[in-house]
């Protein structure tokens, strides 16, 4: 199969659909990739690294659909690439449909297969393609919040931390999914006092007993979520509903009940957000206002350290293009169930089932 791997055009999005240790696996095994010039090179990853593996450089996005079967990519086309993609190309990436009108009905119209990352799902229900950025992207939302507290950046002047005599940060969690526990862990360990809420008992006991003392559970409900804000500092939403909307956890009049300076960070903002005030911004312009709080709501989060996010996406998506590249897409997709949920739109049609009639 003839594979390309175009360089990301979103906004400071530093990451590259693939290593070129992905490459060589796909090479070794007779398959043609193409990669834009310089599309790994904010990964750290040179065209030399990539021609020495095998593939062909190709001077432009253009090239790499035009010559293509099937795209690899890391975060959903925008509106420059949506005419670039061909009827019946294989394009595997995250999508986010639920978060973006345009998107689905420009794919639709495309007639492409449309694999999602965030949509592939196992046996256990678990989310193996998301899972690594999830990781990520919780674990930075401790160390963007810690920044953003800062007074310079209208923040509380808050050390998460404390010091001796001084009581430390307090952080709340809203989600105990991977993000929720990745970011308690990072908080944890600057020292802060977390709370981390959900209304999935069984994902609040496993909390309980693999995080240190000062992390506490809550049951998650409007009332409790109401009391929690008025006295934390950083308050991080990593709530997903898989291929839906992010409910709306935190409301508009709830920032009222905040202490000025308090800093929200929204990791389901790829998924609509689940503060009413979300909007997506980019690591350029990162921050706003709203009723003196700060909020933080990078779409790509992950892209700010794309060295371990271009690492750790390949280490878990590279099997799944071998067998898309072996088999063909329907034949993989018939020999794992796994991938099949993946599967989001077929030629103009929406197939996946939280996504029908999302729009209407």
């Amino acid at each position: 199969m003839k594979i390309g791997i175009p360089k990301e055009i979103k906004n400071n999005e530093n990451r590259v659909g693939m290593t070129p240790a992905g490459v060589f696996a796909l090479t070794k095994q007779n398959h043609k990739v193409y990669v834009q010039s310089t599309a790994g090179i904010g990964s750290g990853f040179f065209d030399e690294d990539y021609q020495e593996v095998g593939a062909t450089i190709l001077p432009t996005i253009e090239d790499i659909y035009n010559q293509s079967e099937m795209i690899v990519k890391v975060k959903e086309p925008i509106a420059e690439e949506y005419g670039l993609i061909k009827e019946n190309q294989i394009v595997f990436t995250y999508f986010h449909f639920a978060s973006s009108q345009p998107l689905t009905e420009a794919m639709i119209k495309s007639k492409a297969i449309c694999i999602a990352y965030e949509t592939v799902e196992d046996e256990e229900g678990t989310l193996p393609l998301l899972t690594p950025m999830s990781e990520v992207a919780g674990r930075m939302s401790v160390q963007q919040g810690a920044k953003y507290l800062e007074k310079p950046i209208k923040g509380r002047g808050i050390l998460l931390g404390g010091v001796p005599g001084v009581k430390p940060g307090k952080v709340l969690i809203l989600g105990a999914g991977v993000v929720g526990v990745q970011a308690a862990k990072m908080a944890a360990g600057l020292g802060a006092h977390v709370t981390i809420m959900d209304i999935n008992m069984k994902r609040l006991r496993y909390v309980n007993d693999v995080l240190p003392n000062h992390v506490v559970t809550d049951f998650s409900s409007e009332y409790s979520i109401r009391k929690h804000i008025k006295d934390h500092d950083l308050i991080i939403g990593g709530v997903l509903l898989k291929g839906g909307k992010a409910p709306k956890l935190i409301t508009r009049d709830m920032l009222k009940e905040m202490r000025p300076g308090t800093v929200v960070v929204d990791v389901a903002v790829d998924q609509g957000g689940c503060f009413e005030t979300t909007k997506a911004t980019t690591h350029e312009d990162p921050t706003y206002i709203i009723d003196d709080v700060v909020h933080y709501c990078v779409a790509n989060m992950p892209g700010a350290v794309p060295y371990t996010s271009t690492i750790a996406l390949t280490n878990v998506t590279l099997s799944y293009i071998l067998k898309l590249a072996n088999f063909g897409w329907e034949k993989a997709c018939e020999k794992d169930k796994t991938l099949a949920k993946g599967l989001n739109i077929v030629k103009g049609e929406i197939v996946y089932d939280e996504l029908v009639g999302i729009f209407d």
